[in-house]
């Protein structure tokens, strides 16, 4: 038998109920004879709770103490759902233990709200697991050099989890989720996405890191990098299903690229309505102009996506990019007071009401034309692109807010997306 990692989603820790549900699976998973490390989340809303409180008490300007003291605060949902998982388990008839991050530890860098994991102990899981317990870890959460608790940012237990299964070298870590696996896009969006039963993953790091919520993309850069196997799958399916079709349902994330994978051009739609964008007018066109710009804002630990740079014309220049919507507002501010007196720039000037629609897949490396076929479709919806970047197996545009449901739908049944593959 296997050591295997589960992960279960805010809502599937929603309730008393639901836990129960959880304990349940995870039990029979157990008692097959699997040793079981489980990863939950905070309960459904628990942490948006949590930080409204905080919010209400806020000092005007957010400083690193006031970060600290949120991730205190937020640490304490997985606290919550984690021990009561374990008691859960513990009516269940099973040993259990349940570990906050800072207990194993799980180390972390220093970067509050958004840390990044740094190393894993895992001597006290193993053991634990040796005298057959389960054994429950919070996500979403470490410790720093200091002592201090940390938090990995929004969908960070899926991050705990992965990074858990490596340090231990999991046969496969499965994120059960709200949804049945990875679509081809949104269902929601178009009713007749497809549910994949295997996406490479090249595939699902570029789907991720284009704003596709279903995993969150450290973790899946976690996964590449130890190479951890992860099934995404449904917690809403009945407990006691047949342990051996459970293992084969959902979405397998795998690292092989077979000729199933190759017969397919694109393999998703994804899309993003958390982007902003910024233009810095009338720019010197000099050397190190885009260092001055995004060196001031990747300072400030603010993430850019796209990044494009117009012709010069008398000696000036337009440079545009694109942060997450959160950081907008203390990216334009930090433009106009740190980089616009030093570059001599006429204005920055921003847009909110933007998104990003991508297609994905690896088929992309070996057929040309498919960037031309995504233009000509959204040229036909009379759609106009802002910003156009491209990678091997990618290729992303910057579109109005308002026509992102019409491009995805438009895309999706142009790349034959809706049809099973032959």
């Amino acid at each position: 038998m296997a050591l295997i990692v589960h992960k279960y989603g805010g809502t599937s820790m929603g309730s008393p109920e639901r836990i129960r549900c959880v304990a349940k699976r995870v039990a029979k998973w157990a008692r097959t004879g699997h040793q079981m490390v489980v990863v939950p989340s905070a309960m459904s809303g628990e942490t948006n709770r949590l930080l409204a409180l905080a919010k209400e008490l806020a000092p005007a300007r957010a400083t690193e103490a006031y970060h600290r003291e949120l991730d205190m605060l937020a640490a304490t949902g997985e606290q919550a759902s984690s021990a009561l998982l374990a008691i859960a388990l513990q009516a269940e008839g099973l040993g259990s233990v349940s570990y906050a991050g800072w207990q194993l530890p799980i180390r972390t860098d220093s970067s509050y709200t958004k840390a990044r994991i740094e190393s894993i102990d895992d001597q006290r899981v193993r053991a634990d697991l040796a005298h057959g317990k389960v054994v429950i870890v919070t996500g979403f959460q470490g410790i720093d050099d200091e002592g201090n608790i940390t938090t990995l940012g929004r969908g960070g237990s899926d991050t705990s989890a992965v990074a858990v299964a490596a340090a231990m070298k999991a046969h496969e870590c499965l994120i059960y989720t709200d949804v049945d696996g990875v679509y081809t896009t949104d269902p929601r969006v178009v009713p007749q996405a497809r549910r994949l039963q295997t996406v490479s993953f090249e595939e699902m790091l570029e789907m991720a890191s284009l704003g596709s919520k279903v995993l969150q993309i450290r973790s899946v850069e976690f996964a590449g990098k130890y190479r951890v196997r992860l099934r995404v799958l449904s917690s809403f399916t009945p407990w006691d299903m047949d342990i051996d079709e459970e293992a084969r349902s959902g979405t397998l994330i795998t690292f092989e690229e077979d000729e199933k994978m190759e017969q397919a051009v694109v393999s998703g739609i994804a899309f993003n309505r958390d982007e902003a964008k910024l233009s810095v007018l009338g720019v010197p066109d000099k050397p190190g102009i885009a260092y001055l710009i995004l060196g001031a804002v990747a300072d400030a630990n603010i993430d850019v996506d796209m990044i494009i740079q117009n012709l010069s014309k008398d000696g000036k220049t337009d440079f545009s990019f694109t942060v997450h919507r959160n950081d907008y507002a203390r990216a334009i501010d930090l433009i106009k007071e740190k980089v616009l007196p030093v570059l001599g720039a006429h204005e920055v000037v921003g847009d909110t009401n933007i998104c990003k629609v991508s297609i994905v897949g690896i088929g992309m490396r070996s057929h040309v034309g498919v960037a031309s076929k995504m233009f000509r479709v959204l040229s036909e919806e009379s759609i106009n692109i802002q910003m156009i970047s491209t990678s091997e197996i990618k290729t992303s545009v910057v579109i109005d807010e308002k026509y992102m449901e019409l491009a995805v739908r438009s895309l999706h049944q142009a790349f034959g997306l809706d049809q099973e593959a032959a």
